[in-house]
């Protein structure tokens, strides 16, 4: 039995980063490719292919939310095959969703930074937390639009049915 993980996380609209603001920042990308599965009701059941350069790692994922800033999460490394074989249970109502993720630190925070194909004008960002008290430095080169974290139009899973495209 593996351990139970509690996601505790922040979640942030931005505009899009500019190429030399995530180089300066020491942003490294990678590439991700996220398929949503049918799952039980309140949870989320996802597999990811991660990698760059031809090297990729697969991972399983199982969320239930227990609020809007707290989910237990059950994640694990497959083998392809067991990835492919879990794609035969892709959610046909939902896109598959691919995005570079680039990560980064800033001020002994790690943050990862979505940019989504679907959007030329804004990027998004989330922040891992140790616990939901937990102060939050962004970097003075993010230029935040608003933060999104109790909006479920903004969840991953939320983007694999449809796509906000609200003024910014």
């Amino acid at each position: 039995m593996r351990d139970v993980h509690y996601e505790i996380e922040r979640k942030f609209l931005i505009g899009m980063p500019s190429a030399k603001e995530l180089e300066e920042a020491g942003a490294e990308g990678t590439e991700i490719t996220q398929t949503y599965l049918l799952a039980a009701p309140d949870t989320t059941e996802r597999v990811r292919r991660r990698g760059r350069g031809g090297v990729y790692t697969c991972t399983h994922t199982t969320k239930r939310k227990l609020s809007d800033l707290r989910r237990i999460e059950d994640e694990e490394e497959v083998p392809e095959e067991a990835y492919r074989a879990l794609l035969q249970r892709a959610d046909p109502k939902r896109r598959v969703i691919e995005k570079t993720r680039w990560c980064f630190s800033y001020e002994g925070q790690a943050f990862e930074l979505d940019v989504f194909p679907f959007w030329s004008d804004r990027a998004y960002l989330e922040l891992e937390l140790e616990d939901e008290a937990q102060e939050i430095r962004l970097p003075p080169w993010i230029k935040l639009i608003r933060e999104v974290t109790e909006d479920a139009r903004y969840t991953n899973a939320a983007l694999s049915l449809e796509i906000p495209n609200d003024e910014i």
